[in-house]
């Protein structure tokens, strides 16, 4: 009987520690800004070339505002779902593949490395994202 109440406690334990982490992501996951915001988005390939992209959107997210450029057919994406959102494998026909050469799409907002993916980076007035190659064949 007491090695159930031991066992017991110590799920508990571990249910309790769970919600403290869960809480404490919800109260610091990235907030979005409701309405109309000014943006820049810059992809740079990997040969170096530089494309800039300038808009004002109602998105909430970034890849809102890549939706929004792809559906006005400048600007094209393509990635693989998976438990932590989005990850971008494929910008303007450019692919970055990661298990061959460690090539990847970096995210960056105001020239700082992106904490969060395309489905979490919140998108605020003004904010200057990149979409940079990264990687082994990158100049």
């Amino acid at each position: 009987m007491k090695n159930k109440k031991s066992i017991l406690a110590w799920v508990l334990a571990l249910v309790a520690v769970c919600a403290f982490f869960l809480a404490l992501y919800l109260s610091n996951k990235p907030k979005a800004e409701a309405g109309t915001k000014a943006y820049t988005l810059e992809v740079v390939d990997n040969e170096g070339q530089s494309k800039v992209y300038t808009g004002k959107t109602d998105a909430e997210f970034l890849r809102g505002v890549m939706d929004e450029l792809a559906a006005k057919g400048d600007f094209s994406y393509e990635g693989t779902e998976g438990a932590y959102g989005l990850m971008i494998e494929t910008v303007n026909g450019v692919t970055a593949d990661y298990a061959k050469d460690g090539a990847y799409w970096a995210i960056y907002v105001n020239d700082e490395y992106g904490m969060y993916g395309a489905d979490a980076q919140p998108v605020t007035d003004g904010d200057a994202f990149k979409l940079v190659y990264e990687g082994a064949s990158a100049q």
